[in-house]
């Protein structure tokens, strides 16, 4: 999902996660009505990354994962496996905040996965990382064994790893579609440039 500043891309995930209400609309999911709320997201297989790296600093790298794993199966080799698939199970024993940012949003990208998510919800994963990050990022992306639903600025990044771009712009879809059929979108050119390609 991508779209100006504002457009309403981190409301929705908000509103699909129940941090948010909508004011209209409803929500599916596999084809019932769902009524998101935050604590019970796990139990139906979703997972979210935040903007930023919301991590409990008063716990180790290893402790903040094992918060992320669902249904009471908390357990230790499941959080290792997503640390050293992100590149940061050495660091299984640190405290978040001692961290490079880079490592941290690994971090929170392994509390994610550990729980073994049928929907990932990733936001701005890219914000703040460096060229050789973005490109670790993007082949995590294309080798997850499941749905990613992405806010990302970075274009890069979206247009090498999705396979269908959401595009909103104050809070509505302008355009839906592949890759290439955004990139050259008129309405999308618009939105972002403030006029016509």
């Amino acid at each position: 999902m991508i779209g100006p500043n504002g457009a309403g891309k981190t409301t929705l995930f908000n509103v699909i996660c129940g941090f948010a209400v909508a004011q209209s609309g409803a929500i599916a999911l596999d084809g019932k009505p769902f009524r998101p709320r935050p604590h019970h997201l796990s139990r139906h297989g979703i997972a979210r990354t935040l903007q930023g790296v919301g991590q409990f600093n008063g716990m180790t790298v290893l402790e903040n994962v094992l918060v992320g794993i669902r249904g009471g199966r908390a357990t230790e080799e499941a959080a290792y496996e997503a640390l050293e698939r992100c590149g940061v199970s050495e660091f299984a024993g640190a405290y978040p905040a001692s961290l490079p940012y880079a490592k941290r949003k690994r971090v929170e990208l392994a509390r994610a996965l550990a729980s073994r998510p049928r929907i990932l919800m990733l936001d701005e994963p890219a914000g703040g990382l460096d060229s050789e990050e973005i490109d670790w990022l993007a082949e995590l992306i294309r080798t997850v064994e499941t749905t990613v639903l992405l806010v990302e600025h970075h274009m890069d990044l979206v247009m090498s790893v999705c396979d269908e771009i959401l595009v909103l712009d104050f809070g509505k879809p302008i355009a839906l579609g592949s890759p290439g059929e955004i990139r050259g979108n008129e309405k999308v050119a618009e939105a972002y440039l403030g006029t016509a390609a």
